[in-house]
C-alpha cells in the first residue's frame, strides 16, 4: 500500500512539476476551497489556536484571519510539492537570504551554529536556498515520513539542493559527529513536544506553552551559536528571510533563556503577519 501512496504521490509531483507558476497560485486557490470549504480541514483546531493567541480581536476579524491561513496553507503545500521539480534560478528568484555575510566569521573559525526557523510562510523552500547563500553545510532536522518510499524521495531531493535532512531520532549523533565542523544545524521548533516531560515551558502570545528542549540542549551543551531566522512572504510565491544573532555563548546562559529568546522572536514574526504561521497545529494541547 506504501508503494501504491508513492506512485500517486510521484504523480502528483510531475503534474505540479509541469504546472507554470502562474497556472500553480489558481491550483492553490482551488487547494482552499477543498481544503477550507468542503473538508473544513482541521477548522476546530484553527479557529481555538486563533482565539487563544488574539483574544481581543472580534468574530470578524478572527474569521477573516481564518480564511488568509488556509489560503496560506494552500500556497504552502502547491509550493511544496513544486519544489521536487522546481530549477535552482527559479526557486532563488522566489526566495531570498538577504543577509548570509553574517554567518561568515562563524565559517572562518570552523564553527558550526543553530539556526531556529518555524512555520512561517514557506519554510519548505529553505533546505532547497540556503545552502546557495551561505558557506557551512546545511544540516535540517525532521521526522521521518511513515512512507519509507516518500521519506526516501525527499531526502534525495533536499540532498540534490545540497541539504542533509537528519532524522530527529540521531539528532544526538549529530551534533556529537559535526561539534567541530562548519555545519549549520537547522531546526524548526515550534510544534508541540512529543515528550511533555522534557518541555520548556515559556510565555508565548500570551499563553503558557511547552517548548522542544532539544534547541536549548545542544546550544548549551556544545556552546554553540543560536541564529534566529526571520522569513516572510514579500508578496504572493515570493519570500524574504534575513538572519540574525541571539546567542553567542549559549553556555553562559541561564535555563530557559535560550528557549524564551526564541518564542519571543517568533511571536514577533507571527505578529507581523499571523496569517502566515501554521495554524493548524495543535499548539496548545498540552498544560502544564
Amino acid at each position: 500500500m506504501d508503494f501504491v501512496s508513492y506512485l500517486f504521490f510521484l504523480l502528483l509531483v510531475a503534474l505540479i512539476g509541469i504546472t507554470p507558476f502562474f497556472v500553480l497560485y489558481r491550483l492553490a486557490d482551488f487547494v482552499y476551497l477543498v481544503l477550507y470549504k468542503l473538508l473544513g480541514y482541521r477548522k476546530k483546531v484553527v479557529r481555538s489556536n486563533l482565539k487563544r493567541a488574539f483574544p481581543d480581536k472580534t468574530e470578524e476579524e478572527l474569521l477573516k484571519l481564518e480564511k488568509a491561513s488556509y489560503k496560506n496553507l494552500a500556497d504552502i503545500f502547491v509550493e511544496g510539492v513544486k519544489g521536487f521539480t522546481v530549477s535552482k534560478k527559479a526557486v532563488l528568484k522566489r526566495h531570498k537570504l538577504l543577509n548570509p555575510e553574517l554567518l561568515d566569521k562563524y565559517f572562518e573559525k570552523n564553527q558550526p551554529v543553530i539556526i531556529l526557523a518555524g512555520h512561517v510562510g514557506n519554510w519548505e523552500w529553505g533546505p532547497l536556498t540556503l545552502p546557495h547563500f551561505i558557506k557551512h553545510r546545511v544540516v535540517g532536522f525532521y521526522k521521518p515520513l511513515s512512507n519509507k518510499y516518500i521519506d526516501g524521495y525527499v531526502i534525495r531531493s533536499r540532498a540534490k539542493a545540497g541539504s542533509e535532512l537528519a532524522s530527529i531520532y540521531k539528532t544526538a549523533f549529530y551534533f556529537r559527529e559535526y561539534i567541530n565542523d562548519p555545519v549549520a544545524f537547522v531546526m524548526i521548533a515550534d510544534q508541540s513536544p512529543s515528550n511533555i516531560n522534557k518541555a520548556i515551558w515559556v510565555n508565548f502570545l500570551g499563553i503558557e506553552t511547552p517548548f522542544l528542549h532539544g534547541p536549548e540542549l545542544y546550544a548549551k551543551k556544545y556552546n554553540i551559536p543560536v541564529i534566529f531566522l526571520n522569513l516572510k512572504r514579500v508578496r504572493r510565491g515570493r519570500y524574504e528571510y534575513s538572519i540574525e544573532s541571539m546567542f553567542e555563548n549559549p553556555a553562559d546562559t541561564k535555563s530557559g533563556e535560550i528557549t524564551q529568546a526564541y518564542a519571543q522572536k517568533m511571536e514577533e514574526m507571527i505578529k507581523n503577519d499571523p496569517s502566515s504561521w501554521l495554524w493548524s497545529h495543535k499548539r496548545w494541547k498540552h498544560s502544564r
